[in-house]
């Protein structure tokens, strides 16, 4: 069956937020646990919701943790997120030969709006499922399967592209396609153990997957 939908994660997939989610966990770490959490510490923890990564830590101070990674990750957005090579231009022709385009992600929707209209890829996207719509993240399937909803799509015409495992999983759990990115921080390698369908080298090369020519 062709496939007619895609569904992408954001950070690390189709914006650079790398240096962004790593230095927001290190301020507020060194916040609260002064010289514990190095660099190659915080690497683990991205992905998830943050919820899931600070109740392990401070479950009676898990909220306030949240809001003072958030308060820095807002503030200092713009001025750490980059592009990917070749993103705004795959995606704008996957719009342009009518393949529908949504957003699945564990980010809340205000750093979601951001993070789009700062790599212009805004007005591509007509579904965005962030962590405030629903009631389970990835890898739980309800995020993809309330993006394929709103999208009129069916799970086995769709790709879920990401860059972590959680991304995969839930693709899976929803009966898409998937599609891991190279680029992913966690390491190619940390991706194949979740039997991807597809692995991406560079963004262009989605398209012969969904039967787009690059004219």
């Amino acid at each position: 069956m062709s496939i007619n939908t895609v569904l992408f994660d954001l950070d690390g997939t189709l914006i650079d937020t790398n240096e962004l989610i790593i230095s927001s966990f290190l301020h507020t770490l060194d916040h609260y646990y002064p010289g514990e959490y190095k660099r190659e510490d915080v690497l683990t923890f991205m992905g998830p919701p943050l919820y899931d990564t600070f109740v392990k830590m401070d479950k009676d101070r898990v909220q306030e943790m949240i809001d003072h990674y958030r308060e820095y990750n807002l503030r200092m957005h713009d001025e750490l997120v980059t592009d990917f090579e070749g993103v705004y231009e795959t995606v704008k022709t996957l719009h342009e030969k009518g393949i529908k385009l949504g957003i699945v992600t564990t980010k809340m929707s205000p750093a979601v709006h951001m993070g789009l209209k700062l790599s212009k890829l805004d007005q591509f996207f007509d579904v965005i499922v962030a962590l405030d719509h629903v009631e389970k993240a990835k890898p739980d399937p309800e995020p993809v399967l309330l993006a394929l909803k709103q999208l009129d799509a069916k799970p086995e015409e769709a790709l879920m592209v990401g860059d972590n495992y959680h991304d995969i999983l839930s693709g899976k759990n929803a009966g898409t396609k998937t599609v891991a990115v190279s680029w992913t921080l966690k390491g190619i390698d940390f991706l194949k153990k979740y039997e991807p369908d597809y692995i991406l080298e560079h963004m262009e090369d989605i398209l012969p997957i969904v039967g787009v020519t690059n004219e």
